[in-house]
């Protein structure tokens, strides 16, 4: 996540909600994307050490977790910046022209000089971000598709020119034989029946027993990832998508949630200020007076209703609003009581970190340790495959 500073609900409920479900399920790394906020703001860069402090106080606050989830800051790995830049010296220029975002944020961030190399490769820096720790999945939504599939397509032309090694089929052959002969025997029938049959079914029962064998070297089962394919050596890995959901939490305006228009909720917001933005929020513009019924489909409140409010309570909205039974400031209260309930322990987990900021510090620097190791693991393949390992 690029550091924008402290969050507000629509980060809660469009990423960090699926973050904390996530962190249960999968070995996760998220980090502060610090040099991403540099391809767009590199004339102001001053803000983005404290913001990426207060934005990572707002994910502790959330709820992920650094016992469960790996927290660093991008550019304290610096492996990162060096698997972008051998990277760049085989991507086709054509290739970040295409991705679709790079003209959209050009036209939308007009008032910026991008005309810069940094900008032009930041859908690069992304896909070393993932391929540097050879990820299986990049949880994203819809709009995000395209930069999965840009790095899917780096990473097999990587391998493509890369993965030749010397004696690779001989290798490939005495790893097979790690297996125990058993599975050795299925693993090479099954290779056989994708080979020569196209057996799609086959390959995905082979790469899942190679997942299975965990005492197997990681070069073993990158040579075999490759050589099931026939191909070479699969050095960095493929990833796929896993879709989420886009965010349903509108801003008090009923537009999308932005600090930027001035209608968000903080997650740290004072009770009070969160009660004054919600009790000040438009609503139905025909609904001048008390006693005229309004239609809740045009209210931005309605909108909040339907992702705090269980169905008796919008059951009552809509009767109440549409036969003025109930005023704005009643149809209100309830999403007032349901924020403040949902952002209370948030506030104060988060003050555990405001009182001692020490224990944000240890966090990240205990997430960089992991995060380098990880990534350190793939650069020794890397360079050795580009024929840089000077050892």
């Amino acid at each position: 996540m690029r550091p924008t500073g402290a969050l507000h609900l629509g980060h809660y409920h469009g990423v960090l909600k699926n973050w904390v479900r996530l962190q249960a399920e999968y070995p996760c790394l998220y980090f502060v994307a610090d040099w991403h906020a540099l391809t767009t703001d590199y004339e102001a860069p001053g803000q983005v050490q404290k913001n990426s402090w207060d934005m990572v106080v707002d994910w502790l606050a959330a709820g992920v977790d650094p016992n469960q989830a790996t927290l660093f800051v991008q550019s304290l790995v610096p492996e990162h910046a060096e698997l972008h830049l051998l990277l760049s010296m085989m991507t086709p220029l054509g290739w970040l022209e295409r991705v679709p975002t790079y003209k959209d944020q050009q036209e939308k961030l007009s008032d910026r000089d991008l005309s810069t190399y940094g900008f032009l490769g930041y859908p690069l820096l992304q896909s070393a971000d993932i391929l540097i720790y050879r990820a299986k999945y990049v949880p994203v939504g819809e709009d995000q598709v395209p930069h999965v599939e840009f790095t899917r397509e780096v990473a097999r032309r990587f391998n493509h020119l890369y993965g030749r090694e010397a004696g690779f089929e001989d290798k490939a052959k005495a790893a097979v034989k790690k297996m125990g002969s058993k599975k050795a025997r299925v693993f090479n029938d099954l290779r056989t029946k994708f080979l020569e049959q196209g057996d799609v079914e086959a390959l995905q029962r082979a790469q899942a027993l190679l997942e299975e064998q965990q005492n197997l070297p990681r070069g073993d089962r990158e040579r075999l990832f490759g050589w099931l394919e026939g191909s070479g050596k699969k050095i960095l890995v493929e990833p796929d998508v896993l879709l989420t959901e886009s965010s349903r939490l509108p801003g008090l305006d009923g537009q999308k949630m932005s600090k930027s228009y001035g209608n968000a909720i903080e997650l740290r917001d004072e009770p009070e200020t969160i009660a004054r933005k919600i009790r000040t929020m438009p609503t139905d513009p025909a609904r001048v007076k008390r006693s005229d019924p309004g239609n809740p489909d045009v209210c931005p409140v309605w909108q909040l209703h339907l992702v705090y409010s269980d169905q008796q309570k919008k059951d009552w909205v809509r009767q109440g609003c549409t036969t003025a039974g109930i005023g704005c400031l009643e149809c209100k209260q309830p999403v007032i009581d349901a924020v403040l309930a949902e952002l209370a322990p948030m506030r104060e987990r988060a003050q555990t970190y405001l009182d001692d900021p020490t224990l944000v510090k240890n966090i990240i620097a205990d997430g960089c340790d992991r995060a380098s190791k990880l990534a350190g693991e793939t650069m020794r393949d890397v360079r050795e495959a580009m024929g840089l390992s000077y050892s």
